[in-house]
Formats: C-alpha cells, structure tokens, sequence
C-alpha cells in the first residue's frame, strides 16, 4: 500500500514523518527499520507518527532506525508541531503534543510566507536522580563522575529529558572515533534501558559544541534532548548559567536552551525536506 510521508528535519536530525489522524499505522517497527535505510529506501534517523490526542493538538509516537520506540525526541517535537501548524492547520500560537514522556508545549517564535519555522518547546524539568534516568550508579545525583568504559576512565554527568543522557565533557568532539566509543557507551550495563551519549567542548560561558550518539540511531547530526542535557550538565558544572541562554552547537545547526524555574526551553527551526509516496 503506498502512503503518503513527510520528511522533516530540525537542524539534521531527520525523520519520515506520517499523518495517523485518520488511518492507523500497521507494524511501525518494521517501517522504521525499512524507510530508514539511507541507501535503498528513503532514509532517516527513524519515523514518527502524528496521531489525534484526547490530550493535546497532537500525539507523537517515534520509532528510531532500529525499530525502537522511543519516549521523545526534541527536534521531533518541534517539527510535530510544524506538521500540526502547517499541514493539519491547528493555527494556534501556542501548541500542545502528547509525548512519550508527557505533554509538551511548543510555542511558535517565527514564520515565513505563513508557515512555521522556528519554535520554543518547554521540555519539562530535568530529572538527575540516578534511578529515575535509569542509571545504576549510587548517590543522589550523578555530576562528574568516574565510569570506566571500553578500559578507559571518563567522567560523566547523567542527565534526563524524557530519555537517558551521559554527557562527557573534554576537548574538541570530532576528533573522536565515535562509531567505535558511542557503542559501548550505549550498551554499557550502567545503563538499563541504554543511553545516548553527548561529547561536549566548552567554548565559552553559555556556549558548548557536542557531537552526539543516540541510542537505536547511532550518530546524528543534531538531538534536541540531548542539548538540553548538555545545557543542565554544563550548569551543574559550572561551565553555564542558570536563567540564561545557552548556546549549544551541534553539527546540524546551534540550538538555543534556557534553563528555568518553569522549565527547560529548548529553541530552534523546524524544517519541510520534501513530500513523497513510500510502499508501506
């Protein structure tokens, strides 16, 4: 059956987006797996669905490429609401999304010839607790930590968004060999449900660069959680500010995160790649 997809990305990070208002998705696993596949179908770090909430404008469910569901995902969010903005016409400033990991609010900062381009999404507070992120290590929090992985010592911090962060700050990110590193990090047995991971070089007060590798995907060119843990990390480390924007620089675009009493505010654009027809 040929179904209709919409692929979008927010600074890189790209997923085939479906329109499940009215139709349902059958075996979205087997789909994340087959169109996410750079070579022989469309390609993408996974595929999300845009369905009818009782909740909120819209309801988000992503799959990674390895057919994983995942709970949120921070740039897809953003184009969620994009989708919900330009192609479902909900016009409405201010956006509700029923995630994985609760409901999200998506307000829209920008547009062009009457289309949305840039939103800020309240992700929610970060969660530090140690059991809650999941990560099996002692303490109240987990802030500039030994963990050893791969026979070598790093210090993480941990962090999460609605999904699992380790943030490792050092020197500049691209110089690592991140397809060997970012695997073992993943499935390190600290962390139960698996983690991305986030390697960070401060650059200045409130700015960061980070190169990411999420799990189920592997590296991506952007992670809008994963800024945001990044941003929570450097404060915890004194490496940023409290109720201040934060730069963070990814190889997909910057994003600009704020850490407040009401939240963390994650900003950013939202992109249309293209329109198509895929064999479902």
């Amino acid at each position: 059956m040929l179904r209709t997809f919409y692929k979008m990305h927010g600074i890189g990070n790209d997923y085939i987006y479906f329109d499940c208002f009215d139709e349902p998705f059958e075996d979205p696993q087997k789909a994340a797996v087959k169109l996410s596949d750079r070579h022989f179908s469309v390609g993408g770090d996974g595929i999300i669905l845009v369905e009818r909430s009782k909740i909120a404008d819209g309801k988000m469910r992503m799959f990674n490429a390895d057919g994983s569901e995942g709970k949120m995902c921070g740039n897809g969010v953003r184009c969620v609401g994009k989708f919900l903005y330009d192609i479902k016409g909900i016009r409405k400033e201010i956006l509700t999304v029923e995630t994985g990991s609760g409901v999200k609010t998506l307000k829209v900062v920008a547009e062009k010839d009457g289309r949305a381009t840039d939103f800020t999404v309240n992700m929610g507070r970060a969660v530090l607790r140690p059991a809650e992120i999941p990560v099996l290590l002692e303490g109240e929090t987990v802030v500039n930590r030994p963990l050893t992985v791969g026979g070598k010592t790093y210090r993480v911090t941990c962090v999460s968004m609605g999904n699992p962060h380790c943030v490792v700050f050092g020197g500049d990110p691209y110089g690592l060999d991140l397809e060997k590193i970012g695997p073992l990090f993943e499935s390190h047995p600290a962390f139960p449900e698996r983690v991305n991971t986030e390697f960070v070089q401060v650059l200045g007060k409130n700015e960061l660069k980070m190169r990411v590798w999420e799990r189920g995907s592997g590296e991506t060119l952007a992670c809008g959680t994963g800024a945001c843990a990044v941003a929570i990390a450097a404060i915890l480390n004194g490496y940023a500010e409290q109720d201040a924007a934060i730069l963070v620089r990814l190889r997909g675009g910057d994003l600009k995160i704020e850490s407040t009493k009401d939240g963390v505010l994650m900003t950013g654009p939202a992109a249309l790649a293209f329109v198509g027809e895929a064999e479902i």
